[in-house]
Parts: structure tokens; C-alpha cells; sequence
């Protein structure tokens, strides 16, 4: 299976980058080819712009990245750093995107990662989404760690429920371009915990690496539990992690 972990923290000491090298090192000694995008260490950019075009524009009146991706998917314009992190989506069964919670969402690096590399006719068209997206059959997985408990994070908590908060990435960017999306791996404040804690977690997280194949997915309803208007149809439950019937 390939492998790509797109990681996104700036200390190679951080319990981030412990996670990373256990599942390198892990999913490696399983016989998997292992990628790792070091987005810091890349010194990635982050702001989509003009300049991801290594062509000329389709209308240089008004930019819209939007449009520009598209043509630029179609022609082999995108810029070489785009192109080179597409490729290696593109070879990829699965995904694991790696980084620490930040003000609920993930740092601005991968955020620009998403943004740029989840280009419009490469990760999505009309019609192209959700349980017909563009990359069905892959699967991806989030790994992260948090400043604060999981009771922070529980149903109940004050931060509200981790998969509440993941939604954006889980639903808004994987499951939208038809990832299957695994539950994720948390780490929850490893950096006021004792080594012993630490070490827990990271043997949590290798017992999740080496059984990933026998991990189901989260739930995300069908597209046949929505009506024309894309809202859950009269009588169907809502089970995901924010949708509610009202």
C-alpha cells in the first residue's frame, strides 16, 4: 500500500514528529511505502494566488482561483510544487495528515496545503463528491494532539466533540473529494503529561497502525438519505457527527 503522511508541525522533537517517525517506521516495517510531506521543513506555501499558475491566466481581468485551477488541471499549467504534491495524492491508498490542534482546526500551513494541492479539477468537479468523489476508494486518517484532556473534547466538554471539531476536515475537505475517512488517532495533551503517558499513546497509536485494515470508517449518510435540496430527507435519522433534524 502506498502512503502518504502530510505533516505539519515546525519541531522535529515535538510529540508530532514522534508520531511521525513510529508510523514511518511502522507501516514501513509492514511492507507499505511510506511518503512524508514535511510541510515546515518544505518551507511550503501556503497562500494560493496567482502565482500557482506557471502559465498564462484564462482571464487576467479577474482572478478566480477556482477557474484558473481548472484550466490550469487541464492544461499541466499548475505550479511545480502543486504538481509534485498532486502526484504523490495521486499514488497514495492512504492518507495521514498529521499535525497539532490549533485554535480548533489545523495550522495555516496545512490549511494552504489543503487549499492549493485540493485543486478544483484535480480533487473535485460538479458532480464529483462526496460518495462519488474524485478519490473514492482511498482512505484517509487524521492524527493529531491537543493542548487540553479529551473530557475537553468529549461530548459534553467545553471544546465540544473532537469529531465536532474535525468536521471541517473530515466532511468539508476528505469525505467531500470521497475519502472513506477512519476514526481519528488523538493524542491528547502529550505535552503536560509524564513520559509514561507519552509512551502510552504512542503504543496506542502503533496497536492503530497495525490494525488499520480492520478499521471501519466513520458514517457519513448516503447520498440517497438527501433530497433535491441536499438536506436529510423527512424521516432519516441524522447519525453524523454535527448534523442534527430539525
Amino acid at each position: 500500500m502506498n502512503i502518504l503522511i502530510v505533516y505539519a508541525h515546525p519541531e522535529p522533537t515535538s510529540f508530532n514528529g514522534a508520531m511521525k517517525d513510529l508510523a514511518v517506521q511502522t507501516l514501513g516495517g509492514l511492507g507499505h511505502s511510506v511518503t512524508v510531506s514535511d510541510l515546515y521543513a518544505m518551507g511550503w506555501n501556503a497562500v494560493a494566488g496567482p502565482a500557482d499558475i506557471s502559465g498564462p491566466l484564462s482571464d487576467t481581468s479577474r482572478f478566480s482561483v477556482a477557474r484558473e485551477q481548472t484550466v490550469a488541471i487541464e492544461n499541466g499549467t499548475i505550479a511545480a510544487d502543486i504538481a509534485a504534491e498532486q502526484a504523490k495524492l495521486a499514488a497514495a491508498d492512504l492518507l495521514i495528515l498529521q499535525f497539532p490542534v490549533w485554535w480548533f482546526g489545523m495550522p495555516a500551513v496545512l490549511k494552504g496545503w489543503a487549499d492549493r494541492v485540493f485543486a478544483r479539477g484535480f480533487a473535485y468537479l460538479p458532480g464529483l463528491k462526496y460518495d462519488t468523489g474524485m478519490f473514492k476508494g482511498k482512505r484517509a486518517l487524521v492524527v493529531a494532539t491537543t493542548g487540553t484532556s479529551a473530557d475537553t473534547y468529549a461530548p459534553d466538554g467545553i471544546d465540544g466533540d473532537i469529531l465536532a471539531v474535525l468536521w471541517p476536515i473530515h466532511n468539508g475537505l476528505l469525505r467531500y473529494t470521497g475519502f472513506d475517512v477512519l476514526p481519528p488517532c488523538m493524542a491528547y495533551m502529550p505535552g503536560r503529561e509524564d513520559d509514561a503517558t507519552r509512551a502510552a499513546q504512542l503504543e496506542a497509536y502503533r496497536q492503530r497502525l497495525l490494525y488499520l485494515d480492520q478499521t471501519a470508517p466513520l458514517f457519513f449518510h448516503p447520498s440517497e438519505d438527501y433530497g433535491p435540496d441536499e438536506r436529510l430527507k423527512p424521516g432519516v435519522s441524522a447519525r453524523s457527527a454535527v448534523q442534527r433534524n430539525v
